[in-house]
């Protein structure tokens, strides 16, 4: 029975491509689903009738989207309008005879998935102190056209011909140079030295020291040419009381706060991938010096951003104890918004940019990234999937792109190429640097037979290569034929026919039998854990006579392997107290070392923390139910006291000690040397029986 409150309108833009409405019509789930070839024009009424009735209505058309807000505006519509895109998604297409089962995929993902829940904000707030920085001349003459509508500050950095201070003291200008620039957007804080011998937020521009100074090595911009001078000292003396020049200052540093910074340096204070709001660095150009302004008067204001990732410090592996474990996601965050704190680390929200490629190496979940949450990803991956195939699709290939430079080029490939694939269904998000290893085989272990990552809006695709070259590798030991994830490294619009070869040159793959069930969940480790048995019970090595491998080994920086002890290893159990995943126990009842493969995140901190340097390891992945299980590492016996039997701990820790303290003074005869392989009541009777040193009971006076 079809709900006449909820209205799909289909437009299929002046008869542009196809749409099989009595089909489309079938497969949407109770929704009045209509046609119409000019929504945007000529049957406009129909969609305002909607709106004035109180409708769920669902637009699929976002091209005129901001025509179709502007009537739900206009008539108070009790409910905004859901808008698709199934004319560059689907119908713009060389296959597009055989898109239906993907548009219906589309609607379903459109007009079927609850609201997402809102993740919190950040919020940010940014007054109008602008500081300036470099060259004297670019840096004032900035200063005096944005002094009007700015709080400027000026820190000249160089010379660079005959500049004059302004007339007028209207503002704040400094001279030296920049050591480090701190802080975001409306908290900027930067520190410098102050170099010349004029100090100019004491200097009133009297010109004295300009007409004292017999070389003229003192120019209208009231600094000291130190190639010029000749130490006469002359401007000090005309100076007098204002004390503004002093050629042997001792306290030289100085730090202001500002909202805003203009960089214009040829060298700029900030080298990031990506540079923090309020920060503009356009270099020496002119024009770009122009743009970058007007970007920073966009900045004023009082602002809210989402926090993109949340952090978990129980699961974080950085380091224990001052010894260094993971630092991935240290090393990848291009806005430098993640430092070390401790044995945990910090983000910063107000930095943070919400590319998510710390999420995506983070071995143990401990980051994960919310906007949007990767539960919320997985469902609507699950509902294009299942409403695909239900439509009679196969061999369907996901693929993951950015919102808006993603969008963008699949826009462009519409328009001038072939269009998408019929059997290639887009799922958008906000950054592709966030789809992990779990999101990809999960995606595969719910029955895509492909998944693709677009790069594009991308700062850097490493990290995505490496995360698909794992999944291919277990993939690959599974059984699964073909290519199933590939990573299209094409970086905007104007790359339009790298993704169209990168699609339509790409031979299905193998994917599951049985498509999984479950959700995906929160924490990346158990999202991980049900994708890989759901892969492992659907692989085809399964049915062939070899069966499935034991194990696959994976490339270093992979979340999965084993830890292997040496010989020299002790049984100090330091590993143990190091782990943060407890991969790593001490056994109660023996001096044994077990080691349960499933949680071991490949960190290394149980390395850096042994003092015998005889743990390494090596990433791989057991299929069976091995990894779940305690084995045992490292095992030995009880070393027991010479002299009375009683025990006294592993044996290799006990011959360690020996060997360390073997010809040490204070056991250097055979005898003081045995004492060490006695227990503590043992070692005082004997020292007290052999002893020959002079007892206190034996002194005199």
């Amino acid at each position: 029975m079809r709900n006449s409150s909820k209205q799909i309108r289909l437009c299929d833009c002046n008869r542009s491509f196809d749409l099989d409405a009595e089909r489309l019509s079938g497969l949407s789930s109770g929704a009045g689903v209509s046609v119409h070839h000019e929504l945007c024009r000529r049957e406009l009424p129909v969609l305002e009738a909607d709106l004035a009735a109180g409708c769920d209505v669902a637009v699929s058309c976002t091209q005129e989207s901001a025509l179709f807000s502007e009537l739900a505006d206009a008539i108070d519509a009790a409910r905004p309008i859901r808008f698709f895109n199934v004319r560059e998604n689907a119908g713009w297409s060389d296959e597009r005879a055989a898109v239906t089962p993907k548009m219906a995929a589309l609607i379903a993902a459109a007009t079927t998935l609850p609201e997402v829940e809102p993740v919190t904000g950040v919020q940010m707030q940014a007054g109008r102190a602008l500081l300036i920085v470099g060259e004297a001349g670019a840096a004032l003459g900035w200063a005096e056209r944005l002094s009007g509508s700015f709080e400027v500050s000026v820190l000249m950095t160089e010379r660079a011909g005959e500049v004059e201070l302004p007339v007028e003291n209207a503002y704040p200008v400094w001279s030296g140079s920049p050591l480090a620039l701190k802080g975001h957007l409306g908290a900027f804080e930067l520190s410098w030295t102050q170099q010349n011998p004029i100090d100019l937020d004491l200097c009133v521009r009297c010109n004295a020291c300009i007409k004292a100074c017999p070389e003229g090595a003192i120019g209208f911009d009231f600094q000291v040419d130190a190639d010029k001078c000749k130490s006469h000292r002359a401007c000090v003396t005309a100076c007098g009381a204002i004390g503004a020049i002093d050629f042997s200052r001792k306290d030289v540093a100085r730090s202001e706060r500002f909202d805003l910074v203009l960089d214009l340096q040829a060298e700029p204070l900030l080298k990031r991938v990506e540079l923090p709001d309020g920060y503009a660095a356009p270099g020496r150009d002119p024009f770009d010096q122009a743009l970058a302004v007007q970007s920073l008067g966009e900045c004023v204001g009082e602002f809210e951003k989402p926090r993109y990732v949340a952090f978990e410090s129980g699961l974080c592996a950085h380091s224990r104890s001052r010894k260094s474990g993971c630092n991935n996601c240290i090393e990848v965050c291009s806005t430098e918004a993640i430092r070390s704190n401790g044995d945990v680390i910090a983000v910063d929200p107000y930095l943070c940019k919400g590319c998510g490629t710390c999420s995506t190496v983070c071995p143990s979940g401990a980051l994960t990234f919310h906007y949007p949450r990767v539960p919320d990803v997985g469902l609507q991956v699950k509902t294009v999937l299942t409403e695909y195939a239900r439509a009679g699709g196969s061999d369907a290939c996901v693929l993951f792109h950015a919102a808006e430079a993603g969008g963008k080029l699949i826009e462009r490939l519409a328009r001038r190429g072939r269009g998408l694939p019929a059997r290639v269904i887009p799922v958008e998000i906000w950054s592709a640097d966030a789809v992990g290893l779990d999101l990809m085989l999960g995606t595969l272990a719910m029955g895509a037979c492909q998944v693709a990552v677009l790069t594009a809006g991308s700062h850097d695709p490493a990290p995505l290569q490496a995360q698909a070259g794992h999944a291919a590798a277990i993939l690959g030991a599974l059984g699964y034929a073909g290519e199933p994830v590939r990573i299209v490294d094409a970086a905007d619009a104007d790359d339009w026919q790298k993704l169209e070869r990168a699609l339509w040159d790409w031979t299905p793959a193998t994917a599951v039998g049985r498509p999984a069930s479950f959700r995906l969940l929160p924490k990346k480790r158990e999202t991980l854990e049900l994708a890989l048995r759901h892969l492992v019970a659907e692989a085809p090595a399964a049915r062939t006579e070899a069966g499935v491998p034991a194990l696959v080994a994976l490339k270093a920086g992979a979340p999965f392997g084993q830890v292997m002890a040496s010989d020299a290893c002790t049984l100090c159990m330091a590993c143990t107290g190091a782990c943060p995943a407890g991969a790593l126990r001490a056994s109660n009842d023996s001096y044994r070392l077990d080691f349960i493969e499933r949680n071991c995140l490949q960190c290394g901190l149980c390395v850096n923390a042994c003092p015998e340097s005889a743990l390494s390891l090596e990433p791989r992945l057991l299929f069976g139910d091995e990894a779940r299980r305690a084995r045992k590492l490292r095992e030995a016996d009880t070393f027991h006291c010479v002299s009375c039997g009683k025990a006294m701990g592993a044996s290799p820790m006990i011959e360690a000690m020996i060997s360390r303290l073997t010809g040490h003074s204070m056991f250097a005869s055979a005898t003081e040397l045995s004492r060490l392989r006695m227990c503590g009541d043992c070692r005082v009777i004997d020292l007290m029986k052999n002893e020959k040193s002079t007892k206190a009971w034996d002194m005199t006076e």
